[in-house]
């Protein structure tokens, strides 16, 4: 498994939680104190929650599953997108789409479409066009690049969700939850930790914390595929492949009890 230490988590600002003002009670057991009106997030428990998560991670890449890679806010876009490519995953980094998981079924009509367009730029079928239609369809094929680019390869439902800054994916949680996906997702000071299955404590604006976890992140997925048996088949019982249906396994519950969820204090 990939490791990360307590000391590059310090460097890359880990610790470094929300306003106190702003603090979810709920992440009480998780923080260690507070330096001026900053919380500081207790990093003796973050590595093993961390670790516990690299190693789910690692465990779906194994069976050769899928995990969404989602960070639409501008300090994780670029890294979330780079680490995903290198892991061979699929990403989300501009806009998360409303029923992008609980209406897949259109999603992926969207996603033919961008195929289609994509294939007609490159087998001559601009060429026999006027210039103002091909500027129109490159237009169409320019928008849903930048919104499903990184998911035009995801044939099914993903088996989990990575994410950093629940409340900025609040929409994508809910559908994941809906669904029975589980989520593994960095939850800072102002967040409850209940709402995903795998929280990780920390940091979820500083470029340089989610440049680690989204590397460590990818690293587990590459180890999880090397470590896949190479003649073993992976059966559609071990990863459900259809949208939404109901044979998908139970997620793994979080580090605290599943709670109601309320409202949750803006930055």
């Amino acid at each position: 498994m990939p490791q990360v230490t307590m000391r590059q988590m310090l460097e890359a600002g880990v610790h470094f939680g929300h306003q106190t003002r702003y603090w979810n009670p709920k992440m009480a057991p998780y923080i260690f104190g507070a330096r001026g009106k900053i919380h500081i997030i207790n990093l003796e428990k973050t590595v093993p929650l961390f670790t516990d998560a690299m190693n789910f991670i690692s465990a779906i890449a194994q069976k050769r599953g899928t995990i969404l890679f989602l960070g639409t806010k501008r300090s994780a876009r670029e890294s979330m997108k780079e680490e995903a490519i290198r892991c061979g995953q699929p990403y989300m980094t501009q806009r998360w789409l409303g029923g992008t998981l609980t209406n897949f079924r259109t999603v992926k009509q969207s996603v033919a479409r961008l195929k289609e367009l994509e294939a007609a730029e490159t087998d001559g079928t601009f060429e026999k066009l006027v210039k103002h239609e091909v500027l129109g369809l490159r237009r169409e094929r320019d928008k849903l690049e930048a919104s499903l680019g990184g998911i035009k390869d995801m044939n099914r439902l993903p088996d989990a969700l990575f994410v950093i800054d629940i409340g900025h994916e609040d929409i994508a949680i809910k559908e994941a939850k809906k669904l029975g996906i589980p989520v593994i997702a960095v939850v800072d000071t102002n967040y409850d930790p209940a709402l995903v299955d795998y929280a990780i404590p920390g940091n979820d604006d500083a470029i340089r914390a989610v440049q680690l976890y989204a590397r460590a992140a990818a690293d587990a997925v590459l180890e999880g595929k090397a470590a896949a048996p190479s003649s073993a088949t992976v059966t559609e019982a071990e990863f459900s492949e259809g949208e939404g249906d109901k044979g998908r396994r139970p997620a793994r519950k979080g580090p605290a009890k599943k709670a109601e969820e309320g409202e949750t204090a803006a930055e």
